[in-house]
C-alpha cells in the first residue's frame, strides 16, 4: 500500500504556484542538455545553422570544466544577444508552421539552458558591425559590453552544472564524455561535408591536442561526402561502401552502404540522416537492418551513413526536445525506400568483396610481432639435400588426363614429425593453356586445386583463392530464391486450423498484414475477438508452432515495424537446401569445372558472400604478394 505523498498537505488543497524563470530554464536544461554532449552538440549545430565554414570545439575534462565553440558565421549584434538568451527565441522559425524547418535548430531553449546550469558568455560580431559579449551565470545576465572580435561568434560554457551539482554525479568519466564528445561532432561533420570541423583537448591549458579535424570538402555532393566518410570513418570504409542514390514519391534517398562482407560486429557504424539532422530511429535502423537480413548472420551489422530528404511537412521532428527522433506521415514509404535502394545497389555489386578480407589474409600471413619493422632477408647456403633433393614432376595416374599432381623426391628419409614420404600431396596443379582474354576476367582462370576445397585461380594482376562450398553454396541459394520469386511459396492447409488467442489491437495489426503473409504461404483469418485462425502454413517449413511463429512476427512488428520472420525463415530453409545441394568439401573438380565455377560466380548478384556473410574469395595483389616475400 502506497503511503501519502509527502509534498502534498492532507490538510489543505495543493496550491497551484508559477515557477520562476530560473527554475524553468534548469527543467528545461534537465531535457536538453543531458550531457557535455549535448551541448556541444547545440552550439555546433547554431554554428552551422549561422552558414559557419569552419568550425572549431574546445573542451577541457570531458567538456565539464571547458566547451567552446568558435565559428565563422554570420554573428548577432548587441539587440540580439539578449533576445538570444530568452526562452523559446529564434532566428530559425516564425511560428507560423512548426513543420516547415529548414534548420537544425528551432526550439530556442539552448542558450538559456546552458546559462542556467553554467558559466555561458557569448562574444561575437557581424559583418560591418562592433564586436559584443553577454555573459550569463546560473542564470543570471549581465549587460553587454563592447568586444575584440573578426568575425563569427565565441561561445564560451564553463563549469556545466554547476548551479545543479546533483546533475553531476550521474555524468560518466572524463574520457567518456570526450569520446561522446567526438561522436558528435562527426556525425554532425558528415552531415555538413563543405564545413571543417577541429576539435581539441585542452585539459591542462594550453593549445591542447587536436582529437579530430576534418577540412572543408569541395566538388559535387557526392564526392565530397565520399571524402568526408573517409576522413570520418576512414578509407576502408569508403573503399568498400556502395553509393546509394534512389527516389520514390518525394523522398530522396544517398548516401553509402558498406558491402555485406564489411560487416561490423555492433551497429557503431550506422549513421542515418533526415533533412540533414543526425537521427536515432527504430524505423530506419530496422529497415536497414531488413535490406542485409538475407546477406548477414544474426551478429554481424552492416555499415552505412544514409541520407533522406524529402519536403519538411511528410517528417515531425518536433517529438524530442533533443531532436534525435522524427515521425514520418508515411513510415512504410521511407522504409521500402531504404529496402529496395540498398538491395538494389547490392545487386549491382555483382560478386564484389570488400578489400578488407585480403587485408585480413595478409595480416594473417605475417609473422606475430612483426609491426611495421621492414624485413632483411638473407640467402643462405644451400644444404646437400637442398642440392641434392627438389621437386620433380612426375604425372600420376588419373581418369583425366588434365590432372597431375607433384611428389617430393628425396634422397634421404626425413625424420620430420608427421612427415611421410608415401602420403601424397593435397595440391593439384591443372595443365591449363595461356588464355589472357580468361586471366583478363574478374575472377581469372583456374590454376590449381587445394585441399579438395580451395580454388586458386590466376588473374592480370595476381591471384584469387576461392573456397569451392561457400561458393557454390551461394549460387545454389540463388537460383532457389530466384525460382521461389517467379512460382510463389507453396502453402500446406493444416487439417484443422490452430486459434491463436491474442490481444484485439494484435490481431489487428496481422490481419492488416494477412495479404503479405499470404504470398509467403501463411494464411490467417479472423476468428471472432481477438483471436485469428492459421489455416495454412509454408510448406517448405514442414510442421511448425503456428503460435510460437504468430508470437514472433508481432514481437518484429513492436520491434522494428515491419516483420520478416517468415520470409527469414524461408529463405533459412533455402539456405540449409542450398548447402546440401552445393558442391561439398573434399571433392575434385577439373578445370573446366572451376573456370565454369568463377564464371557463374560473376554473372551472379552477392556472390562475394556466403549464406552466412563470409567472404566465398580472396584477391591478393601481385604487389601484396611480393611484399610478402620482400621483392619489394
Amino acid at each position: 500500500m502506497n503511503s501519502p505523498r509527502p509534498n502534498i498537505s492532507q490538510d489543505s488543497r495543493p496550491t497551484i504556484r508559477q515557477l520562476d524563470e530560473g527554475a524553468i530554464n534548469r527543467i528545461a536544461a534537465g531535457e536538453v542538455v543531458e550531457r557535455p554532449a549535448s551541448a556541444v552538440k547545440e552550439l555546433v549545430e547554431n554554428a552551422v545553422d549561422a552558414g559557419a565554414r569552419r568550425i572549431e570545439v574546445d573542451y577541457a575534462d570531458g567538456g565539464k570544466t571547458l566547451i567552446r565553440v568558435t565559428d565563422d558565421g554570420c554573428g548577432m549584434t548587441a539587440d540580439d544577444l539578449p533576445l538570444a538568451l530568452s526562452r523559446h527565441a529564434t532566428s530559425k522559425i516564425d511560428g507560423s508552421d512548426l513543420l516547415d524547418i529548414h534548420t537544425f535548430g528551432f526550439r530556442g531553449e539552448a542558450l538559456p539552458s546552458l546559462g542556467a546550469v553554467g558559466r555561458l558568455k557569448i562574444t561575437s560580431r557581424v559583418e560591418g558591425g562592433d564586436g559584443v559579449s553577454l555573459t550569463v551565470s546560473g542564470g543570471r545576465a549581465e549587460p553587454v559590453k563592447p568586444a575584440a572580435l573578426s568575425k563569427g561568434t565565441i561561445v564560451e560554457l564553463r563549469d556545466l552544472f554547476y548551479a545543479t551539482p546533483a546533475r553531476l554525479k550521474f555524468l560518466r568519466t572524463d574520457r567518456a564524455e570526450s569520446q561522446a564528445i567526438g561522436d558528435v561532432i562527426k556525425r554532425l561533420a558528415m552531415a555538413e561535408p563543405f564545413v571543417g570541423f577541429t576539435v581539441r583537448d585542452v585539459s591542462g591549458g594550453g593549445e591542447g591536442r587536436v582529437t579530430f579535424r576534418a577540412d572543408p570538402e569541395s566538388g559535387d555532393l557526392f564526392d565530397a561526402l565520399h571524402g568526408r566518410l573517409a576522413q570520418v570513418l576512414g578509407k576502408d570504409f569508403a573503399q568498400n561502401a556502395l553509393a546509394i542514390d534512389a527516389q520514390r514519391e518525394g523522398m530522396h534517398l544517398t548516401g553509402y552502404a558498406a558491402l555485406p562482407t564489411y560487416s561490423r560486429g555492433s551497429a557503431v557504424t550506422q549513421f542515418l540522416f533526415v533533412n540533414g539532422r543526425p537521427v536515432k530511429d527504430k524505423l530506419l535502423v530496422g529497415a536497414l537492418r531488413g535490406a542485409y537480413f538475407d546477406f548477414l548472420s544474426r551478429d554481424r551489422h552492416p555499415a552505412a551513413c544514409l541520407f533522406i530528404d524529402c519536403d519538411p511537412h511528410l517528417v515531425d521532428v518536433n517529438v524530442h526536445p533533443a531532436k534525435s527522433e522524427v515521425r514520418f506521415r508515411d513510415p512504410a514509404l521511407a522504409r521500402g525506400l531504404i529496402v529496395s535502394a540498398l538491395r538494389h545497389a547490392l545487386a549491382e555489386a555483382g560478386h564484389r568483396a570488400s578489400t578488407t578480407v585480403a587485408i585480413a589474409t595478409l595480416d594473417a600471413m605475417r609473422p606475430e610481432g612483426q609491426g611495421n619493422t621492414p624485413r632483411v632477408y638473407q640467402m643462405d647456403q644451400r644444404s646437400v639435400v637442398g642440392r641434392d633433393g627438389g621437386f620433380v614432376r612426375t604425372p600420376h595416374p588419373s581418369s583425366d588426363a588434365i590432372e597431375q599432381s607433384y611428389q617430393w623426391q628425396s634422397p634421404q628419409r626425413f625424420d620430420t614429425p608427421g612427415f611421410s614420404e608415401s602420403a601424397p600431396p593435397s595440391a593439384r596443379f591443372e595443365d591449363v593453356q595461356s588464355a589472357p582474354e580468361v586471366e583478363a576476367l574478374p575472377l581469372g582462370a583456374a590454376r590449381a586445386q587445394v585441399h579438395e576445397n580451395y580454388i586458386i585461380a590466376q588473374t592480370e594482376r595476381g591471384i584469387v583463392l576461392v573456397d569451392q562450398h561457400a561458393a557454390h553454396e551461394r549460387l545454389v541459394y540463388e537460383k532457389l530464391k530466384a525460382q521461389m520469386a517467379a512460382n510463389g511459396v507453396a502453402s500446406q492447409a493444416l487439417l484443422i486450423p490452430e486459434v491463436v488467442e491474442l490481444g484485439s489491437n494484435d490481431a489487428q495489426t496481422l490481419l492488416d498484414l494477412a495479404d503479405d503473409l499470404s504470398r509467403l504461404g501463411l494464411v490467417i483469418e479472423p476468428f471472432g475477438g481477438g483471436a485469428i485462425a492459421v489455416r495454412e502454413t509454408p510448406a517448405i517449413l514442414g510442421r511448425v508452432d503456428a503460435k510460437a511463429m504468430i508470437s514472433d512476427i508481432l514481437d518484429e512488428l513492436e520491434d522494428v515495424g515491419d516483420s520478416l520472420s517468415v520470409q527469414a525463415r524461408i529463405e533459412a530453409v533455402l539456405s540449409r537446401v542450398a548447402c546440401h545441394g552445393s558442391i561439398r568439401s573434399g571433392r575434385r573438380m577439373r578445370a573446366e569445372e572451376m573456370n565454369a565455377l568463377l564464371r557463374e560466380m560473376e554473372a551472379t548478384p552477392h556472390s562475394g558472400q556466403c549464406n552466412h556473410g563470409r567472404p566465398t574469395y580472396v584477391e591478393l595483389k601481385l604487389s601484396d604478394i611480393e611484399r610478402l616475400f620482400g621483392r619489394t
